[in-house]
C-alpha cells in the first residue's frame, strides 16, 4: 500500500503540447519524458456499490504489465487529492479477487459478493511522463508530471481525457501547488477533482457525480481560524466542482450556485476584522472581484432571459480556456494551505484567530445587524443594494455555521435574510420598492433579528 498525492488539472491539446516544452519543466525534468500507452478496464457491481463505497478497482495493462489496482476512500480538497493505493503485479489480464481481503478491502464491502463484481467502463491513454525535481529551500521535491491523452468509453459513449496530473514522491504538498501555479501563469490549467474514475461513472449515470461535498465539521468550540480554513476549504471546492460539472452538462442552476460560492468566499473573507490583515487578503479579494464583476451581472441577466442562459455555457469555456479561473484557484489553495492571513497579525488579531466561533459570531453579527440600520431601509428601500456587502457577510455566516448560536428561529432569519438580498439585487421599479420595504420588515420583526440587535 502507498498514499497517493496528487493533483489533477484539465488543459486543452494545445496547452498539453505546451506543457511538454515548457521551459519550467524543462529546466527540472531529470528523466525525459517516457511515452506509455495504457489500457484500464474498470470494475463494479451492477449496483455500483464499489462507486457508493468510494472505492475504484481497476486492471491496467502497461506494455508486457498487468496491475491490478484499488483506490480507497480517500480527502480530496480544491483539485489536491490523498488516497490509499493497493497494487499488484499479476500474471494475466484478468481479475484476482483473492487480492482484495485484508486491511485493503473497505469494511462497508465486508458482504459484497466478488463475484458480482463486472467490467463497466475502460478509460484508455497515451501517457507521457517525466520525474521534475528540485530543490525547495533545504528540502528536494520530486514530482512526477504525467501528460494523459485519450477517452472514457462507456459502451458508445466517449469523453475525452486531456489533462496534467501531478504525484507527488518526496516532499511537501505545498510544492504540487507551487508547481502548479506557476505553469498556471501563462496556461488555462483548471484543478478537477474528478478522477478519471469518476468521469467513466458519470457517463454509465449522469446523475452519478456528486456535487457536494462533506460539510465542513464547525463547532461552537472551534477557533476562528480553523473554522474559516473548513469553509474556505470547501467552498473553493465545490466551486471547481461546480465548474467542472457546468462545463460538462451547461445546467443553469449549476452556474448559479457556482457564482454564489464565490460571492460567500468573498463574504467570509472580509468578515474576519483583524484576524485577517487587509494586506494578507488583497489579492484574494481583488480575484474573487474580477470573477464576480463578470459573472454576477451575467447570473441576474439570466434570470430573466432565455438567450442569455443559452449563451452562457460557451462563455463559461472561454473563462476555462482563459488562465484566470486556473491560476485563481491554485493561488486559493496555496493561499489557504499556508494560512495567509494569520502572518503579520497583531496581537489582537491573533487573539480574534483563536477566539471560539461560539463567542466570536454572535459578536460580529451584532454589530453587523446593528450597522445595517433596517429601519432606515423600510424608508429608503431604494438605497437597499448598498448594503448588500453587509446582508451577504451575515449570510454566509449564517449559511453555514448558525448551528452553533443558541439563538432560536436562525433558520426562519436565513431564509427572510435571502429574500431580503434576492430583492436588493433585483431592478428598481414600485412593485420591487414596496416589496423591499415590506421585507425589511418582516427582516426587523424577527426575533432571531432583535437578539442579534441586543448582542
Amino acid at each position: 500500500m502507498q498514499k497517493e498525492t496528487e493533483i489533477k488539472l484539465r488543459v486543452s491539446r494545445e496547452t498539453l503540447a505546451a506543457l511538454r516544452e515548457h521551459p519550467l519543466l524543462k529546466k527540472r525534468n531529470k528523466s525525459g519524458w517516457e511515452r506509455r500507452e495504457l489500457m484500464n478496464q474498470y470494475f463494479d457491481t451492477p449496483e455500483r456499490d464499489l462507486a457508493r463505497a468510494k472505492v475504484a478497482l481497476r486492471l491496467r495493462k502497461d506494455g508486457e504489465e498487468v496491475i491490478q489496482t484499488l483506490k480507497t476512500r480517500g480527502q480530496s480538497v480544491a483539485g489536491l487529492s490523498e488516497r490509499n493505493e493497493y497494487d499488484w503485479h499479476l500474471p494475466k489480464a484478468k481479475l484476482d479477487v483473492k487480492k482484495l481481503d485484508g486491511e485493503c478491502w473497505p469494511e462497508a464491502l465486508a458482504e459484497l459478493d466478488k463475484k458480482t463484481l463486472k467490467p463497466i467502463f475502460t478509460t484508455d491513454f497515451v501517457r507521457e511522463r517525466a520525474e521534475i525535481a528540485w530543490g525547495r529551500g533545504k528540502t528536494k521535491v520530486v514530482i512526477e508530471a504525467a501528460l494523459d491523452l485519450g477517452h472514457v468509453v462507456v459502451g458508445k459513449q466517449k469523453e475525452e481525457i486531456c489533462e496534467l496530473e501531478l504525484e507527488l514522491r518526496e516532499g511537501e504538498p505545498a510544492a504540487l501547488l507551487e508547481l502548479a501555479a506557476e505553469l498556471a501563469a501563462t496556461l488555462a490549467l483548471m484543478p478537477c477533482d474528478i478522477s478519471k474514475a469518476e468521469r467513466g461513472y458519470r457517463l454509465y449515470d449522469a446523475n452519478s457525480y456528486s456535487l457536494s461535498l462533506p460539510a465542513p465539521q464547525i463547532s461552537a468550540e472551534t477557533p476562528l481560524d480553523d473554522a474559516f480554513a473548513a469553509l474556505s476549504w470547501h467552498l473553493l471546492g465545490s466551486s471547481q466542482r461546480l465548474a467542472e460539472q457546468y462545463r460538462f452538462n451547461g445546467h443553469w442552476r449549476l452556474l448559479q450556485d457556482w457564482v454564489e460560492n464565490l460571492a460567500e468566499l468573498r463574504a467570509l473573507v472580509s468578515s474576519l476584522g483583524q484576524a485577517a490583515p487587509r494586506q494578507s487578503t488583497h489579492d484574494l479579494r481583488v480575484a474573487l472581484d474580477a470573477l464576480l464583476e463578470d459573472w454576477r451581472p451575467l447570473v441576474q441577466a439570466g434570470l430573466d432571459d432565455e438567450d442569455v442562459r443559452k449563451a452562457a455555457p460557451e462563455q463559461f469555456l472561454e473563462e476555462l480556456e482563459d488562465p484566470r479561473w486556473g491560476l485563481f484557484s491554485l493561488n486559493t489553495s496555496r493561499w489557504l494551505l499556508a494560512r495567509t492571513w494569520t502572518a503579520d497579525r497583531n496581537t489582537r488579531g491573533n487573539r480574534q484567530g483563536a477566539a471560539q466561533l461560539g463567542s466570536w459570531l454572535p459578536r460580529l453579527l451584532g454589530e453587523e445587524a446593528n450597522s445595517l440600520q433596517l429601519q432606515r431601509y423600510q424608508q429608503q428601500p431604494e438605497d437597499l443594494a448598498e448594503q448588500l456587502p453587509r446582508i451577504e457577510r451575515i449570510q454566509a455566516w449564517l449559511h453555514h455555521a448558525r448551528h452553533v448560536l443558541d439563538i432560536p428561529e436562525m433558520d426562519r432569519l436565513y431564509g427572510e435574510l435571502n429574500k431580503l438580498a434576492q430583492l436588493a439585487n433585483e431592478p428598481i421599479t414600485d412593485e420591487t420598492l414596496d416589496a423591499r420595504k415590506q421585507q425589511a420588515i418582516a427582516v426587523y420583526q424577527n426575533r432571531a433579528w432583535k437578539m442579534l440587535l441586543r448582542l
